[in-house]
């Protein structure tokens, strides 16, 4: 029995993590991949059931894995945001919420055949969205600012909502008393706003004390900040049935929206938890599907999805920026995007479970309908999305561009001509004669400490793809390194060779620094040398009269390639652990010497095919 549940829960892991990987060679969405997995090894195979492994821990289980992926998400939230897009966020979790339930409860009811109190809580469940299914969306499409915004904070915001109104409905059903829901809605509503509000403060306000009075030590905040969420979620629900959901994420929000501690690591922690966690629920849930569910894939049931995607959303959409400040191709890329995720599959799988078993067969309709719905608009929203977008041209372009820590007067070289080249630049630098240079001379530049949270917040970082750590100071590059990697992620951070670069005499260790960038002898005082020397920063076009030989001929050794640009016009940074070969076609910028006034015939010869 007990190597039974071993191979039960080690079967699940690897299926989970191994369709996070799948889908990330594919490029497709995970959950796709995920539910296919657990269907497999779940009614297909049938070498996991994870109510035999879990028994009656399964739920619960489910129940907390949610808890703690909302609370990573509300770490996402800033409240600040809320300045242009509260009104409208607001309205999409309130009275779109209203127009999805009621639209989803009425089509239940006429087209799936369901009774009128399961129609209704079918219609509450597939309200949410979810960030497990909005978030990796987003990342991929990259809709303006504005849009990211009203998702990111809906998707998230709107998970606790629609728990609650799924709750009301169950209680009521258990009732029996579905037809007097509106009476009790409010009161049952204003608790759990109330209490999972103030639980989540004060929550996140004892997370806030612990960690600046440097009560727990560094190696237990991880530990300490997921029992503080665990205990919070657990002590709302007991206090209000399902208000824990709401305790967490306004937790993880409030922690975000602080300047008093930093919540770097714990932000880090809960990402990485909640891949595991995400892998887990999605494979334990389809694994408990039936082959016989199967059946329910028929008309009428597509034409149920039809209406949520075609119907339900854009009507929410419309209804909630009616007379505001919205394009008509902005209302409808929000109209595009509704992909139901994780909540709703989990409350589905509890409360079908919960009513069976209290005299409802019809009950057991809903996991099914629930991931006919998910897989539906998963698969939709996910191959469409970034074609609507990029068709409405409200997506952001692919981030090319650079932020450069330090405005020194060699780096605002380096940088106009990128920027000339039709790249986004911006300069950051704490001295303020570097900083207004900079600007004078075109260049957007931050004049503040790099590695403040303000910084991070402040700066704009659209069309904005890589970071160049570029000071004097290689500790300061190295922080600068670490403070934006996960906004640019590691690949994508560069900074200077130290002034000792061999390994056994670094000042920081390995592991703390970005990519050398340019080349491993491109220190700070290299390129400072070269550059007093006269040293320029040259544009060269690779053809196939004059090709990557032809320029190391002409420029020699004083040649350094600092970036390339290809035919798809995307900027590549040249660093000592890639190997760049430019091909015709190529833009090549690189640290050059200026040729002597009287080149010979060969230089002559190069120079021209350069031009040309």
């Amino acid at each position: 029995m007990t190597e039974n549940i071993l191979v039960g829960i080690s079967l699940i892991i690897v299926a989970g993590i191994g369709a996070q990987w799948l889908a990330w060679r594919l490029r497709i969405p995970s959950i796709l991949i995920l539910l296919i997995f657990g269907f497999l090894i779940g009614p297909v195979l049938k070498v996991v059931n994870p109510d035999a492994v879990f028994g009656e821990l399964l739920f619960p289980l489910v129940s907390m894995s949610v808890a703690i992926i909302l609370f990573e998400g509300g770490l996402s939230l800033n409240v600040r945001e809320l300045a242009n897009v509260g009104r409208v966020v607001l309205g999409l979790v309130s009275v779109g919420a209203i127009i999805t339930w009621s639209i989803g409860s009425t089509a239940a009811y006429y087209l799936l055949g369901l009774d009128l109190g399961l129609s209704v809580l079918l219609g509450a469940i597939l309200v949410v969205t979810g960030p497990t299914v909005v978030g990796p969306l987003l990342r991929h499409v990259r809709p303006a600012k504005k849009l990211n915004s009203i998702l990111k904070w809906e998707g998230i915001v709107i998970d606790p909502v629609g728990a609650m109104l799924a709750v009301l409905v169950y209680e009521a059903l258990l009732a029996g008393e579905v037809e007097a829901i509106t009476s009790v809605a409010s009161v049952f509503i204003l608790k759990t706003v109330l209490i999972g509000s103030v639980a989540g403060v004060i929550s996140a306000a004892i997370m806030v004390i612990l960690l600046r009075r440097y009560w727990v030590p560094d190696f237990l905040q991880n530990p300490v900040s997921l029992m503080v969420v665990v205990a919070t979620f657990t002590i709302s629900n007991l206090l209000h049935s399902e208000s824990g959901l709401l305790a967490v994420t306004v937790m993880g929000i409030a922690l975000a929206s602080q300047k008093r501690v930093s919540i770097r690591h714990i932000v880090e922690f809960k990402e990485n938890l909640r891949v595991l966690l995400i892998s887990g629920i999605f494979i334990m849930l389809a694994a408990r599907l039936r082959l016989a569910d199967l059946s329910q894939i028929n008309l009428e049931s597509l034409a149920f999805l039809g209406i949520l995607i075609f119907v339900a959303r854009p009507l929410a959409v419309l209804a909630v920026t009616w007379g505001r400040d919205f394009k008509w191709k902005e209302r409808f890329f929000l109209a595009w995007m509704a992909p139901r995720g994780i909540v709703a599959a989990s409350v589905a799988s509890i409360f079908a479970l919960e009513l069976a078993a209290a005299g409802y067969p019809e009950a057991e309709r809903l996991v099914p309908l629930t991931f006919i719905v998910i897989v539906g608009t998963v698969t939709i929203y996910s191959l469409s999305a970034s074609w609507v977008a990029h068709r409405l041209k409200v997506a952001q372009p692919n981030p090319q561009g650079l932020l450069i820590v330090g405005a020194q007067p060699w780096t605002q070289q380096v940088a106009k001509v990128v920027k000339d080249q039709g790249f986004e630049v911006r300069l950051a630098d704490s001295n303020r004669e570097n900083a207004s240079n900079a600007r004078m001379s075109g260049i957007s530049t931050y004049l503040g400490n790099v590695l403040s949270e303000e910084a991070v917040n402040t700066i704009e970082l659209e069309g904005i793809g890589y970071l160049l750590a570029t000071t004097a100071n290689d500790e300061i590059n190295s922080l600068a390194a670490l403070h934006f990697a996960h906004i640019f992620g590691r690949a994508n951070i560069y900074q200077l060779a130290p002034k000792d670069n061999q390994m056994q005499k670094e000042n920081v260790s390995r592991h703390l620094q970005g990519r050398s960038l340019f080349s491993d002898k491109a220190t700070y005082q290299y390129l400072s040398q070269r550059f007093a020397k006269g040293a320029v920063v040259k544009v060269n076009r690779i053809t196939d009269e004059f090709d990557f030989e032809d320029y190391k001929s002409l420029y020699g050794d004083a040649g350094v390639p600092l970036f390339l640009i290809n035919n798809s016009n995307e900027l590549k940074v040249f660093s000592s652990d890639t190997t760049i070969l430019p091909q015709p076609g190529h833009k090549l910028i690189s640290l050059v010497d200026p040729l002597d006034e009287k080149p010979s015939k060969e230089e002559e010869l190069l120079l021209a095919r350069s031009r040309n």
